[in-house]
């Protein structure tokens, strides 16, 4: 068989929760065009001198709470666990993790699957669904990595797998052990983007005209907030959600121009509908970090609770879990390599 290296990406974290790690991590992070898509000089100016620094006191905070004795950061501990999986069910392929930000780093993974001179390398972001700041950073980060190379062996880039399968069967699974019908409002959050990154998407027309809502077309088949409607139709489906007792929400906004309606915004007003028991699944996320440990399991619930809800509950992530391994494996196509 095709000697094959698969390497799988998530966003990054920290080295540790330091202020000195965290600067380090947001510099990076906000430091990329496809992040914050601002003027250069400005975006040195804001990412340096005003967004860092102010930023980092408060993120080192949360970043500890989250942060483990044992396994450290939850993110890189939940990739870490998922590669070491999903290697134990194949024969012949060399399975790697990086992040995109910190450690480990794209660069240097590549370095060492490169070191085993593979004929392909199959590039699998964790991100579901296509947006420029997310897998597209990761693509551009690859190719800048690999352009200095005197032997580039062949390519392979998943951009999106948003209505795979086997990913939908992971979320379903892991939904299992709630009691769907005991809930006054199922909420699927998923991490916010600002409007322009998805306007961008279309060359003659803006996402607010394309009903990104009701389907995938081939005009939007790459709008994240296309995608992430089709998702949560997907999941709803095969849970026997109905319509009227689910919304698609988004979180962890910058400004107010990013895609609405806002997470927080709607816990706060569902008990005044009388919806006090929610369920929220978020399945942009596939291991659980900051913002689902935290901003869902303590902010969110926090706005919930003085709201006057009684129960806000969390989906947790697909992390490592069996059939996420599966899902991998199948998304990469690599099912011909199982053990």
């Amino acid at each position: 068989m095709t000697n094959k290296a698969l390497l799988i990406i998530n966003l990054g974290t920290p080295d540790s929760p330091s202020y000195f790690h965290v600067f380090k991590y947001l510099r990076q992070f906000l430091s990329d065009e496809k992040v914050l898509n601002v003027n250069p000089i400005l975006r040195f100016f804001l990412v340096n001198f005003i967004i860092c620094p102010s930023r980092s006191f408060s993120s080192s905070k949360i970043y500890k709470k989250v942060w483990d004795s044992i396994n450290g950061s939850p993110l890189l501990f939940n990739t870490k666990m998922l590669a070491e999986k999903v290697n134990s069910k194949l024969d012949g392929i060399d399975v790697h993790y990086a992040m995109r930000y910190q450690s480990p780093s794209i660069k240097n993974q590549l370095e060492k699957i490169l070191l085993k001179n593979p004929d392909e390398i199959i590039v699998l972001p964790l991100f579901p669904h296509y947006a420029a700041a997310t897998t597209g950073s990761v693509f551009k980060e690859v190719s800048r990595c690999l352009a200095s190379k005197w032997v580039i062996p062949k390519v392979t880039y998943i951009n999106q797998y948003y209505d795979n399968r086997k990913f939908i069967d992971a979320w379903v699974e892991k939904a299992s052990s709630f009691d769907l019908k005991s809930y006054d409002k199922i909420i699927f959050s998923y991490h916010g983007v600002p409007n322009s990154h998805v306007d961008n998407v279309y060359p003659d027309s803006l996402c607010s005209d394309n009903d990104c809502e009701l389907g995938i077309t081939d005009k939007n088949k790459f709008c994240y907030k296309a995608t992430v409607y089709e998702t949560t139709k997907l999941i709803a489906a095969e849970l026997g959600i109905n319509q009227n007792d689910y919304e698609v929400t988004f979180q962890s906004r910058l400004t107010n121009k990013w895609l609405d309606p806002f997470t927080d915004k709607v816990l706060e007003k569902l008990p005044s509908e009388n919806k006090n028991k929610v369920l929220v699944f978020s399945p942009a996320f596939t291991a659980d970090c900051l913002e689902t440990i935290y901003e869902i399991g303590d902010e969110y619930q926090e706005i919930f609770q003085d709201a006057g809800g009684q129960i806000l509950d969390y989906v947790p992530s697909l992390n490592y879990s069996n059939k996420w391994a599966e899902a991998i494996i199948d998304i990469a196509d690599l099912n011909d390599y199982k053990n």
